[in-house]
């Protein structure tokens, strides 16, 4: 492929990415209400009480607003970075700071998909790619929030995985089944050895899911170092954050993140990750 071709295919994976990340924002802040609403409507009706949420919330409705003064966002302060950049980070109306996570995630998303066609050239796998990158993404800011994965994103990722390796695109349709289960049980073992150790929990049930999903699309060999990477990057964030008294020792992190991060690494360095642990 001409070297033109190639730098205009990065050009347009990059804008899809501000376009995919504007909403991702959106996600990640309105999936975690859309599911605590739909928590308190089943037990409502378990309880035998009338739905309170009648308003419609979802990736949609209501249209995009400020959350301090509620004024509606116009299609010129909804263009990804430059908006926020020409509102110099706060609200037009109200003036109130519009946290800079926005265009930073933005940025960060079109940053990974134009590493995709980097990476895989301007291919089918490269929008996967692309798809897992956003979903995890996603997944990890959730985290981050409110210390829960939604199966509503680890759970369709683990099935996206495994359908696109029946073609063997990542790896071997085998590879990627032993990939799911490996992840979710090393992880589920990990937990209740913990548990039984402590009478503590040690991680939640997302975090399994999530290294499912790693497993599923990236097979099981590069899972050990995506553990490894995880692992220590979540304890010297910990430690760090410790010392530099950011956080209380005993406070809890989000595991998913790490995880997400170590995913990634592990995508952008398939397969010379697999065949080097492999000893190939």
């Amino acid at each position: 492929m001409q070297v033109v071709d190639l730098q205009w295919a990065v050009v347009a994976a990059g804008a899809a990415g501000l376009l995919i990340g504007s909403f991702l924002n959106v996600v990640v802040y309105r999936l975690p209400r859309m599911l605590e609403r739909q928590w308190q409507d089943d037990a409502a009706e378990l309880r035998g009480e009338a739905i309170a949420t009648t308003v419609r919330f979802d990736l949609i409705q209501p249209r995009s607003h400020c959350p301090a003064c509620e004024r509606i966002l116009r299609l010129r302060d909804l263009i990804p970075v430059a908006s926020w950049v020409a509102l110099r980070g706060r609200c037009a109306v109200c003036r109130v700071p519009i946290s800079a996570r926005y265009p930073l995630v933005e940025l960060a998303t079109a940053t990974l998909f134009a590493l995709c066609v980097v990476r895989f050239g301007p291919t089918v796998a490269a929008a996967s790619a692309m798809l897992l990158a956003a979903a995890l993404i996603a997944a990890a800011l959730i985290d981050i929030d409110t210390q829960l994965l939604p199966d509503a994103i680890t759970l369709p990722l683990v099935w996206v995985g495994l359908a696109i390796n029946l073609t063997g695109m990542w790896v071997p349709i085998e590879q990627a089944v032993v990939g799911a289960m490996a992840g979710y049980l090393s992880l589920w073992s990990i937990h209740h050895g913990f548990r039984m150790a402590t009478g503590r929990e040690g991680m939640g049930y997302g975090d399994f899911k999530l290294l499912a999903a790693i497993g599923a699309w990236l097979g099981w060999q590069p899972l050990p170092a995506v553990l490894v990477i995880a692992c220590a990057a979540g304890a010297s964030f910990a430690m760090i954050g410790a010392l530099a008294r950011l956080r209380e020792p005993q406070a809890p992190i989000a595991f998913g993140p790490w995880l997400a991060a170590a995913g990634l690494i592990t995508l952008f360095s398939h397969p010379a990750l697999s065949d080097w642990l492999a000893g190939g």
